[in-house]
Parts: structure tokens; sequence; C-alpha cells
């Protein structure tokens, strides 16, 4: 009874809307106080805000936010968009996959998914307009191509993981580069099935550019190639840590956007104030998540559901599925920093006592992440690309089935095929 009333309050406080911050939080102090009196409640609340966020591994959050707004900030994503253009635009569906690649080489530079989905659709859905291309399909590519960011290092959800579950943040962001480039394909052919399916939706574009002007195209993906270098070069060869290449790309697009001279005062108050919100707003839910997290601690929730799990003779692979569903489910409802604090103390021990890989795991949950960026009523994505590009959400939301199915086929394919999550991280560690 003692553990079910925080949680019951918990889901009650987020139906009715309050920051998930705040209701883990409060539900936490609830139970605390259940268990401890003001004493245990008063006790925590001094010391959880410091000793949940005074941690050097944290700093990696801020850095690769401010990379990723100092890219925007720039214009440099703009470009990334603009080559790609000219390569695939003639491709059934090939604004719609330049957009897939764009979103790739921005995810390789960029931890935010959302800054990812605002930058693509402002900058492809004016284009794939002028060509005719419907507003679904429009919005649903350039959503999708968003999430890209969230898998393909660096990612700020992987790196919370590994901060959450003290996994090696290095080894999970490299696990992320063929997921992600497997994700990146399937979204590829996907529009290139829903383009040859309905060429109404996407027409082919008949004004062919020339070899030279392909090739003055590339000109413009030149600094996301060298930040690119400096951060996951870095991370494989082993010349600095998850948290030093965090600051060391922020500052290296620093250097080369004013090299390019696309900075102004004003543009990089906006980026760092960006930068403060995003990295707030992550730091209020950990801490409330810790809140609840030592009421889970002292009333042994996650040690007993172990246990019961373990007794019960459950197949370990249908354990797993039903984490997954519920993470899925999560997902439709919740936003995904928060799925992860809030679930990883309960899942992550039971999933790793069970004999999984902790990396690969860690990849599984980002994928479902993933997918929870554009399911309806909560796809974050979603709203984000269609604030950015004036457009209803409702017309937004349409565009993102076909890809919401690819993505569950490319999460099976992950889940069965578990080297393509681990091969590059045991490869770094000989």
């Amino acid at each position: 009874m003692v553990v079910a009333v925080p949680l019951v309050l918990l889901l009650l406080f987020l139906a009715l809307g309050m920051p998930i911050a705040f209701a883990l939080g409060v539900s936490g102090s609830i139970g605390l106080f259940f268990i401890g009196g003001w004493d245990l409640v008063l006790g925590i609340i001094q010391t959880t805000p410091y000793d949940s966020t005074a941690n050097f591994l944290f700093t990696t959050i801020p850095m690769f936010i401010l990379m990723a707004e100092l890219m925007t900030a720039s214009g440099i994503t703009k470009d990334i968009f603009k080559a790609a253009h000219k390569w695939l635009g003639n491709l059934p569906g090939g604004l719609g996959i330049a957009t897939v690649f764009a979103g790739a080489g921005l995810g390789a530079v960029s931890g935010s998914s959302t800054a990812s989905a605002a930058t693509l659709s402002a900058s492809a859905y004016p284009e794939m307009q002028k060509y005719g291309y419907s507003t679904p399909f429009s919005m649903g590519v350039a959503s999708i191509s968003g999430t890209l960011a969230i898998m393909i290092p660096p990612s700020i959800v992987l790196i919370l993981y590994g901060i959450m579950t003290e996994t090696g943040i290095g080894s999970l962001l490299i696990a992320g580069i063929i997921p992600g480039i497997i994700t990146a394909l399937g979204y590829v052919v996907t529009i290139w099935i829903w383009a040859k399916i309905d060429p109404k939706v996407a027409p082919r574009v008949t004004d062919k550019p020339t070899i030279r002007e392909k090739f003055q195209s590339l000109a413009g993906i030149w600094p996301m190639l060298v930040i690119m270098l400096v951060v996951i070069g870095g991370i494989y060869a082993g010349v600095v840590t998850a948290t030093e290449a965090g600051a060391l790309g922020a500052f290296a697009t620093f250097i080369v956007a004013l090299a390019m001279k696309r900075l102004t005062f004003e543009k990089i108050n906006e980026a760092l104030k960006r930068t403060l919100k995003s990295t707030a707003m992550i730091m209020t839910i950990v801490i409330g998540a810790m809140i609840l997290g030592y009421f889970l601690t002292a009333t042994q929730v996650t040690q007993k559901m172990i246990t019961f799990v373990q007794d019960a003779g459950y197949s370990r692979w249908l354990i797993l599925v039903l984490v997954i569903i519920l993470y899925l489910i999560l997902g439709v409802f919740m936003d995904q920093m928060a799925i992860l604090i809030l679930t990883l103390p309960l899942t992550f021990p039971l999933v790793t006592s069970l004999g999984f890989n902790p990396i690969w795991f860690g990849i599984i949950v980002t994928k479902t992440a993933e997918i929870g960026l554009v399911t309806p009523p909560v796809g974050m994505n979603v709203f984000v690309a269609a604030g950015a590009a004036g457009v209803r959400t409702a017309e937004a939301f349409k565009g993102v089935t076909w890809f919401v199915i690819a993505d569950l086929i490319l999460l099976l394919i992950l889940i069965l095929f578990p080297f393509l999550s681990t091969w590059l991280p045991d490869l770094m560690m000989k």
C-alpha cells in the first residue's frame, strides 16, 4: 500500500498536466514521508539537488546541446540539406531522401532531435512544397529525419542512459553508429516505396543540377565533416573521453562558425539561452527522479521485482519484450527524457540481471525513444516540425505512419541481431 500510493499519485499528477520533474519530486516526497516522516523528506530534499547533478559526466549534456544550437544559429545545418538536395533530388521521393541524409548529417554533429527537426522542417519543407510534394509526406519526412539525432552520436539520450546506468558513454555513442545508419537507410527505403506506390505525394524533380553544381554544393558540408571528425574520431581513437568530446565539439563548432563569419553576438546569446533552458529542464527532471528513486530504494521495489521475476521462471525474452512494449506505450504519452529517468532504475537492473548486454539494451531503449518522438499525441518532433513550418499538427501526424511501421521493423532487427549494436564498441576496446 505504501508503494502504491506515490505511484498512483505520480500517474495522477502526469494526467493533470503537472511538469514531469515536479510530479516525480512531489510523489517521491510523499512516499518518503510515509516511510520516514518529515525528517527523512527534508534530509533528502536538502541534499538531492546537489548530489544528483554535481556530476562531471553531466557537463556532456549542455556541451552537445550548445554544439547543436551553434550549428543551427550559424546556418551550417541548412548547407547540409542543400548539398543532399543537389545530389539526391532527382530520385523518386528525392527531396525526402535528401532530407533523411541531411538529418543523418545533423545527427552526426548534434545530439538534439528537436533542433534537427526544426532545422529540417524550416529548410526542407518549403523546398518540397515548391516541387509539389504533399504536406503530410513533407512533414512526415522532416519529423522522422530529425529523430536520427537521438541515435547517431553524439546522442543526448545515450549520454543520459550512460549516466543513469553507469555504462561507458563513449562505448554507447560508438554503438549508435551502425543502428543509426541502418535506421537512415530504412527511412530511405520507406520513402522510395511510398513514392513508387503513390507518385502524387512526391513528384519527380525535373530540373537536374550539373555535375559542377553538385560538386560545388559539397563545399558547404566541410564544417560538418570537421566537427564530426573532432567528436566521433576523438572518441573512437581514445584521444578524448565522451565528456571532453562534448566540450571540444562545442568549441570546434564555435571556431568554425566564426571562421565562416556566420555568428553575431545576438546569435551566440540566443544559442546560449536555448542551451541553458534545455539543460535546466533535464537537470530538474533528474532531481525529481532521484527523489522518487530514493523512495523506491528505501522500499526495495527494484530488488523485489527482480526476485519475483527470477522466481517466476519466465523466459528472459518474454520479459524483454514486455519491457520494450512498456517503453513503446509510455512513448505515446510522455517525454522521452522523462521516460528514461523514470524507468531505468527499475528496468536496467532487471534486464541486466537476465544476462542482456547493457550497451545493446541502451540502443534498444533509444530506438523506442526514437519511435516515441513521432507517435501521437505527444510526438515532440512532429509538434516542433509543424511549428517551424507553420503547418497544422494533424497534417504532420498523417505523414509519420509509414515511418513508424518502418521503425518497428528496424527495432525488431536490432533486437534479433545484437551484434549490430555491440560490434563497434567491442572493436574499440581491443
